[in-house]
């Protein structure tokens, strides 16, 4: 938290305080999921759709657009989990 906000949570009790701490920690892991639909979105998109933009995908961009996807969730997973290993083991 920048120091003015801070500065402005310190006239609340603890039990509020924390409820707050917990609202802004769920908001920017929202923010954070968006971030990462926003990025695959767009790599897929850009990796997979390569014909001209009509009501339905071809064949082979929906198995395109549905493996990238996959391999970006599962890249990401991985990621995640090597890194809380890594920090349990601080």
């Amino acid at each position: 938290m920048s120091t003015q906000v801070q500065a402005q949570t310190e006239q609340f009790d603890a039990a509020t305080q924390k409820e707050l701490q917990v609202f802004l920690e769920q908001e920017q892991a929202k923010a954070r999921l968006q971030t990462s639909i926003h990025t695959f979105t767009d790599m897929c998109w850009d990796k997979c759709i390569t014909g001209s933009i009509s009501n339905r995908f071809s064949r082979g961009e929906e198995g395109c657009l549905v493996n990238c996807v996959d391999r970006f969730l599962d890249t990401s997973l991985f990621i995640v989990k090597s890194l809380e290993a890594k920090r349990g083991q601080i």
